[in-house]
This record gives structure tokens, C-alpha cells and sequence, in this order.
């Protein structure tokens, strides 16, 4: 949970056997929803000492680090998450919010090449992002109308073929900084997407959906 914006429908991603690891401020969200993180982490420039004292006194875990460091506070809750053994992660709060370089971040965190292995991806509302990455494919498994969006990240996306969706894909190239994967839609469902070299950012956004 990071410290983005979350809608009301962002509580039902969050089920009883779940891992929560906030990120600094995103223990905020889950105090509105009245669930306890396992642990926060973070250099706590949200939550400031009160509420670091307050989760303290829950029984909450927290990790304090230096403001003066490498890594986002979201960037270190997935390491933590990862380092418990979580092999499929949820990010919510990672969008939006004031500052669109931390949301551009944390969608860039995604395409880490260093999570292979590990099903990761952002949610708010009815939006999903994942990445994807050459040799590999995703199942897009939302309604009819759904918009889908590829976006090339870390330089050109070589390769790419989609199954199911308004305007196919045959083997193409999606280059870098160029709008031409903006705004496809599945026609079909399941619909897929894959590529031979490069990542994707893919977005999905169901029709009416927030």
C-alpha cells in the first residue's frame, strides 16, 4: 500500500490471508479501512512520529529508514514483501496523488527486470497495470470494450502480437515514445498480448470502469 490515491473498491483487493506491507503513508488508507499492515516501512516523512508511535503500540512492525536513500518507500516495501516470499504482489496507492514523478515511478517499478519471477502489478479501481517483458505473455482477461493500452518501456518493444483486441498486432514494433499502442480495445475475450524483445507497460481499463 503506498501513499497514492485509492477508491473505496481498492479494499476488496486486500483479502484475510494477505501480506500488507505499507509504505509510509499508505498505513494511512489502511486505517480508514480498519486493517492493520503486517509492517511499515519507510522513512516516515508521512506518517511522522505520532503515527509511527500509534501503529507501534498495535503490535505493528515498523522499518525506519534514512530520508537520504536509494530507494522509493514503495520500492522497499516490494523488497520487503519479496524477502517474506510473496510471489504475487498488489500495488495499491502507487497512482496518482501530488507528485507525478513518484507515480511515474512506481509504475516504472513495475518493468523492474529484477522481479522476474514475481507477478506484480498496480491497481485503482477497475484500472490494472503490469508489465511485460520479452519471451513472455499476458492473459488479458477483461469484458468486451475494455481499453488496452501497450506502452514501451527501457527503449522499443520488438515483436509484438496481440490476440483478441480491436486493432491487432503481428509481430510489430512499438517504438519509444510513440502513441501507437494508446487506446486499443478487447474485441474478445480472453484477449493476449506478447513480444520478443523489450517491455511493455499494459494497461486495462474497463469501459465505465474507475
Amino acid at each position: 500500500m503506498a501513499h497514492g490515491d485509492v477508491l473505496p473498491a481498492d479494499r476488496a483487493a486486500i483479502e484475510a490471508e494477505d501480506l500488507v506491507v505499507a509504505a509510509d503513508g499508505g498505513a494511512f488508507a489502511l486505517e480508514r479501512w480498519k486493517i492493520l499492515p503486517h509492517l511499515v516501512v519507510g522513512d516516515m516523512d508521512s506518517l511522522g512520529d505520532a503515527g509511527v508511535e500509534r501503529l507501534a503500540r498495535q503490535g505493528i512492525g515498523v522499518v525506519k529508514f534514512p530520508a537520504a536513500k536509494d530507494e522509493s518507500d514503495l520500492e522497499l516495501a516490494v523488497t520487503h514483501a519479496i524477502n517474506a516470499g510473496a510471489k504475487e504482489i498488489v500495488l495499491l496507492g502507487a497512482l496518482g496523488g501530488p507528485r507525478l514523478d513518484h507515480e511515474t515511478a512506481n509504475l516504472l517499478l513495475l518493468a523492474d527486470p529484477g522481479y522476474d519471477g514475481v507477478r506484480i502489478e498496480a491497481r485503482r479501481g477497475a484500472l490494472r497495470v503490469r508489465a511485460l517483458r520479452g519471451g513472455g505473455s499476458l492473459a488479458l482477461e477483461g469484458p468486451v470494450g475494455t481499453v488496452v493500452t501497450l506502452l514501451p518501456v527501457a527503449g522499443d518493444a520488438e515483436g509484438v502480437r496481440t490476440e483478441g483486441l480491436r486493432f491487432p498486432l503481428a509481430g510489430e514494433t512499438l517504438r519509444l515514445g510513440k502513441s501507437r499502442g494508446l487506446s486499443n480495445e478487447i474485441a474478445q475475450s480472453p484477449a493476449r498480448v506478447s513480444l520478443d524483445k523489450g517491455s511493455l507497460l499494459v494497461f486495462e481499463t474497463p469501459q465505465g470502469g474507475t
